[in-house]
């Protein structure tokens, strides 16, 4: 009994001073890097990196540096696993990246649903976004999806204009694809129409850390930046769902 008591102390300690060796380390690697580094925006995190020897530095909420033991050095890349063919670094930064899917503001998006809808997808794009555009033809090819829409107008004044456009229409699905795929001419916002939500969803994206459209998040909350092809859009869908 005495022995495993003193067992359990010991392993309790070497616990504890691994913890303590840890929170020095990380306050050395803050410390230097603020001296060497000091346009680095401020660290939210400094923890082991999967490689030996190597620190992660996360600022920003999701952006990763990696540097070593003293700070000496300041990295700025990926890491790649090539046993196993994996970006680490970029696996590292969807985790961070991901979001509640179903905590979405879905009454500030409207739905184009195609065959029985049953799988889901949200996006924000700008009207003007041409990336957006070719996204669009793409996605055509995607059955059984319901697509959430969140404008995201960030290209200027014309851009929240053209959503307004859209918001107000009577159909905003069909008046968004009419635009996007055959470029019809948009009606006129009623200066009734309450467009509220197009600044609630700008917002929203600067939370998000959105910084290009289209944006897509899937029902796993993982994120996609930059317009994809129906294929990857397909295998998206499927490993979001399993």
């Amino acid at each position: 009994m005495k022995k495993s008591i003193t067992t359990r102390l010991c392993l309790t300690i070497a616990t504890l001073a691994l913890g303590v060796s840890a929170l020095a380390q990380e306050a050395v690697i803050r410390k230097n890097l603020a001296q060497h580094f000091p346009e680095l925006k401020a660290i939210d995190q400094v923890s082991k990196a999967p490689v030996n020897g190597l620190y992660e530095v996360r600022v920003n909420g999701s952006e990763i540096y990696y540097t070593d033991a003293d700070a000496s050095h300041l990295i700025v890349g990926n890491i790649y696993d090539t046993q196993k063919q994996i970006n680490l670094t970029e696996q590292r930064v969807n985790k961070l990246s991901a979001i509640k899917f179903n905590n979405l503001p879905f009454k500030d998006a409207f739905t184009i649903v195609r065959g029985n809808g049953e799988r889901k997808l949200a996006v924000f794009e700008d009207p003007n976004c041409g990336y957006c555009k070719r996204f669009e033809h793409d996605l055509q090819g995607v059955n059984n999806v319901t697509v959430y829409m969140f404008l995201f107008p960030i290209l200027g004044p014309d851009s929240v204009e053209k959503s307004k456009a859209v918001w107000c229409a009577k159909d905003k699905g069909q008046t968004w694809q009419d635009w996007m795929l055959h470029e019809q001419a948009l009606p006129s916002a009623s200066p009734m129409c309450d467009t509220a939500a197009l600044k609630r969803n700008v917002e929203l994206g600067r939370n998000f850390r959105i910084t290009g459209t289209p944006t897509l998040f899937f029902i796993d909350g993982s994120r996609v930046p930059g317009a994809i092809d129906a294929a990857q859009i397909e295998k998206h869908l499927t490993d979001s769902a399993s």
